[in-house]
């Protein structure tokens, strides 16, 4: 039962995670580009205030959940699900040391104005929000995948799953 949840909590949160990285990739980098810059950029300062906090616990949940599902299960459920926690990990370093430092920028930028290279800058920030999208979605597909398998609970860690003493058993402890 445990298992079941935290293989609920997985998909939840990981789904979470790729639905947000995908409306923004789907809906809010086109709109970004299709308004003047000085919108863009203060519309963008202001979503990162807004975001830091929701996607980062967002990211850490997928994560530990995905870990964690990985440490109780055994054989391709360990795989994939461990799959899913590199995954999701790499959103995490994506976002840290990719788009962090140049919503940083950006938000500099609102606030005086954007230099020449501007452009150049935005693109690598898209290409940073397609990867850690990608790596999302694909961790995403993956715990469905594992959802859509075999029951978990038939493949956790031996050490991890309760017995169940056969009536035999039962009546030989008894003495009957």
């Amino acid at each position: 039962m445990r298992i079941r949840l935290l293989q609920g909590l997985a998909l939840l949160a990981t789904g979470l995670l790729a639905g947000a990285f995908g409306y923004g990739a789907a809906n809010l980098v086109p709109t970004f580009n299709a308004v003047p810059l000085d919108m863009r950029l203060s519309f963008h300062a202001e979503l990162m205030k807004m975001n830091g906090i929701t996607m980062q616990a967002t990211m850490a949940v997928s994560t530990l959940s995905s870990l964690t599902l990985a440490a109780l299960t055994r054989g391709r459920a360990r795989l994939i699900a461990g799959a899913a926690a590199l995954l999701t990990f790499a959103s995490f370093l994506i976002t840290r040391f990719g788009n962090v430092p140049i919503n940083g920028r950006i938000k500099e930028w609102a606030r005086t104005s954007a230099p020449a290279d501007h452009a150049e800058i935005l693109r690598r920030w898209e290409l940073f929000n397609n990867l850690r999208t990608l790596t999302a979605i694909a961790a995403f597909a993956l715990l469905i995948i594992l959802s859509l398998r075999q029951p978990l609970a038939d493949r956790a860690a031996p050490h991890k799953q309760p017995q169940t003493p056969q009536p035999d058993t039962v009546r030989a402890r008894l003495g009957r």
